[in-house]
């Protein structure tokens, strides 16, 4: 296996922390990115939206969030959520990757961001053999984190956002959508064949070593060709990838024909938490469960991926999709 397919940790921290120091230095207008609390003073009407009674106030947060499109609406709905309670909200959505994100959180420069179990418990904590039930694997990944980073994992959605691979309109397995197996066969068969993918995946332990483990093929170099993540769904599209990795609640899946490979549990669960540092969580536990609790609780796979699309597909701003969400789910006014 090349050197292309290492996890490579220890010089994870040190590009973490030169992005992170790009992305939260050298703003020159300081308060744009920064929304105050809004003012007190009154009581709360008996009829007002859930996140407007809760109290935040005097309460600085600094949310993060991953560059893709679920990560964008998920980030600007904890940015929604938190200033309608009142805190002071500096918005740092779209930082970076997931290693940007997570030194970020553990270094201060955000106090919190949306992260996925999966995730946490593979990557984040160095961990095996992961639990394919959805409440045990947040559950203890939740318990090992704090432990270990004194980070709070807070909620749970039922959406599993897992990674996938699509294929082209095109190419399908003699009429019939591919399974992992069968994606597997074809690229051995067909040398020429492009499996297009973002950079962290080949790297990842929950990555492109799950699929080559399960199927037994080992994807030679060759075939592989690393491109941005949203690059990979139009050139997987246009044919110019063969197979492309994918979000399996990305709504450009539907939306630009793609046909996404049957997957029979290989890939490992990613229901999404908010993940804070302990002392932010400490200044109002009971309004940050309620704020998870109350968010989470109709995004499953449908949702999210309605949300997803309606960004990628309709070209709605991911700041738009998310407060028209929390409003028609009367939760902000």
């Amino acid at each position: 296996m090349s050197s292309r397919r290492r996890w490579t940790r220890l010089a994870a921290p040190l590009v973490a922390l030169s992005f992170v120091a790009a992305a939260c230095g050298g703003d020159d207008s300081g308060s744009s990115n920064t929304t105050a609390a809004p003012s007190g003073g009154g009581e709360t009407p008996a009829d007002a939206p859930l996140f407007e009674t809760l109290d935040l106030s005097g309460v600085d947060i600094t949310v993060g969030s991953k560059d893709f499109t679920e990560q964008l609406v998920l980030g600007e709905m904890l940015v929604a959520a938190f200033e309608a309670a009142g805190a002071n909200v500096t918005n740092r959505v779209d930082l970076g990757g997931t290693v940007v994100n997570r030194e970020a959180l553990l270094s201060g420069q955000i106090n919190t961001y949306a992260e996925y179990n999966g995730t946490g418990w593979s990557v984040h904590l160095g961990n095996d053999d992961p639990s394919f039930d959805s409440d045990e694997l947040t559950r203890l990944t939740r318990e090992q984190d704090l432990a270990d980073n004194n980070i709070r994992w807070v909620g749970q959605s039922p959406f599993n956002d897992t990674y996938g691979f699509a294929s082209s309109p095109d190419l399908l397995d003699n009429g019939n959508a591919f399974t992992m197996q069968s994606m597997a066969d074809y690229m051995e068969a067909n040398p020429d064949t492009v499996l297009c993918l973002e950079s962290e995946f080949p790297d990842r332990p929950d990555g492109l070593i799950l699929f080559e483990t399960a199927t037994g093929y080992e994807v030679p170099d060759s075939q592989i060709k690393i491109l941005d993540t949203g690059i990979i769904y139009t050139e997987t599209r246009d044919g110019n990838c063969d197979f492309g990795e994918v979000f399996t609640t990305d709504g450009r899946i539907a939306g630009l024909g793609l046909n996404l490979v049957d997957d029979p549990g290989i890939m490992i669960l990613y229901n999404v938490s908010i993940t804070m540092r302990d002392e932010l969580y400490q200044k109002a536990p009971a309004a940050f469960e309620a704020i998870a609790e109350a968010m989470f609780a109709p995004l499953d796979n449908a949702t999210m991926t309605r949300l997803n699309y309606l960004v990628d597909i309709e070209g709605q701003q991911a700041s738009t999709v998310a407060s028209d969400f929390l409003k028609d789910q009367g939760l902000i006014s």
